[in-house]
């Protein structure tokens, strides 16, 4: 029997963390052309101007995402990923609620995100948790295997 799924704010730089990045950055390049990826190492990951959530089940890390801050009081949603044996549990869903979460109580006005054209699963969580089309975000260049989200936070 599978217990729940637990998320928390981990550190990247664990060899666990490490191989589900690895995951997503695989998983990414069979979607999009390298040039148009764009990775956040571990390292860069475990920067204080972004916090890591992984969610675990029965102490295997299943999933991950992060909250990165920008000036002007923007987060941006980065480095979502679920193993496939466990997506369609709404995991995801439960990451961005953490990350949104986080976002509201340190006084962040809006969440951007940059996801692949090719990614529909992906879209349906943004869209579920209130997340809206727009335009090129941050500085991420117009590109055809772009899809950018935001959501306005009301504190």
């Amino acid at each position: 029997m599978t217990t729940a799924v637990e998320i928390a704010v981990e550190s990247p730089l664990q060899d666990e963390v490490r191989a589900l990045i690895a995951e997503l950055n695989a998983a990414l390049l069979e979607l999009t052309p390298p040039e148009h990826c764009y990775h956040m190492t571990a390292e860069q990951m475990a920067e204080p101007d972004t916090t890591v959530f992984i969610a675990r089940e029965d102490g295997q890390a299943v999933a991950c995402g992060a909250l990165k801050r920008h000036a002007g009081g923007i987060g941006e949603v980065k480095r979502m990923y679920t193993r496939p044996a466990f997506r369609g549990r709404r995991v995801g869903a439960g990451i961005v609620s953490r990350i949104e979460r986080l976002a509201r109580d340190e006084g962040l006005t809006r969440l951007v995100l940059e996801t692949c054209d090719r990614h529909p699963a992906a879209w349906a969580v943004y869209e579920r948790a209130g997340f809206t089309r727009c335009g090129p975000v941050l500085d991420y260049p117009a590109s055809s295997y772009s899809v950018f989200y935001e959501k306005t936070l009301a504190n």
